[in-house]
């Protein structure tokens, strides 16, 4: 069934693929009609998210920021689907890194990289920084159910010295290359919720206490990592600028978990700037009223 499904699906994204970008578009806008006001989907969701979030704010307001997101979730699939057919050339003009020659002192310090991000504007074609600098790529991700589509996500990652490795494997694979003297560059999407009862660390996020992945920083310590944090920003539709800054060289001088909360505060300064391009159908807040005692 996995094949079957997979054959049947496969040719529609790779014909959506190849679509011009304005094209594209107009398909996008065509998803947003279809999921926001026929499907709703996870509009209850989106909207408690932000009532919670942003109490101040009013239900004009709350209304605006979430036709914004759906918008841009939409452009996101299209352009994750993009990504398919994309050329180098092309994506190098849309996703435009800043300042690269901070990685690149890193390397000169033969340092490897723990990235450190969010779900915020484009995390999909994030992969092109693998053209600008020497580290090899991984990506710590959760393994598609469908085999087939889950090669297929592993080959378009590929094509950009990127690859993806589940949790089990990230050990591993990351000492093996730290024996072998290998530069890596390793991303987290750090902002979803753990699992409450095997959270390690409490802190407030957008004024809201939530348990908090802890595995960036303590792989960092580990394995004696630079962490960064890549801020990306949505210039316009299609267009995103990234820019990357230094957390620290030394992770082990940190205290446990205060890399984290530095991470979590760049990247609420990222959310209030424009909230709308925020990942806002995760339920990032559903623990909040089982804070453990000790971390009250």
């Amino acid at each position: 069934m996995q094949f079957l499904a997979y054959i049947l699906i496969y040719p529609f994204l790779w014909g959506i693929s190849i679509l011009p970008f304005r094209i594209l578009y107009f398909f996008s806008d065509g998803i947003y009609i279809l999921i926001y006001y026929i499907i709703g989907y996870r509009r209850r969701t989106v909207k408690e998210n932000l009532n919670l979030v942003f109490p101040d704010k009013s239900e004009k307001e709350i209304k605006t920021i979430t036709k914004k997101f759906y918008h841009h979730l939409c452009d996101m699939v299209v352009e994750s689907i993009k990504s398919m057919t994309i050329s180098e050339t092309e994506i190098k003009k849309r996703f435009v890194y800043k300042n690269v020659d901070q990685i690149l002192d890193l390397e000169k310090d033969n340092k490897s990289i723990v990235l450190m991000c969010g779900h915020y504007a484009s995390w999909e074609w994030i992969f092109i920084l693998q053209k600008y600098i020497n580290h090899k790529g991984y990506a710590i991700y959760k393994r598609l159910a469908n085999k087939y589509f889950d090669t297929l996500v592993k080959r378009i990652r590929a094509k950009y010295n990127s690859y993806l490795i589940t949790t089990k494997e990230t050990i591993p694979v990351l000492i093996k290359a730290k024996v072998e003297g290998e530069l890596t560059i390793n991303g987290f999407a750090s902002d979803q919720s753990p699992k409450n009862n095997k959270a390690l660390h409490w802190q407030e996020f957008m004024n809201i206490k939530v348990p908090v992945h802890t595995g960036a920083e303590m792989l960092a310590k580990r394995l004696d990592m630079a962490v960064v944090f890549l801020k990306v920003k949505k210039l316009k539709r299609g267009y995103y600028e990234a820019t990357i800054s230094t957390i620290t060289k030394s992770p082990k001088d940190y205290k446990d978990y205060e890399i984290t909360d530095i991470f979590l505060k760049l990247l609420e300064e990222q959310i209030y700037e424009a909230p709308e391009y925020y990942l806002w159908t995760h339920k990032r807040w559903k623990h909040r009223n089982k804070v453990p005692e000790k971390f009250k």
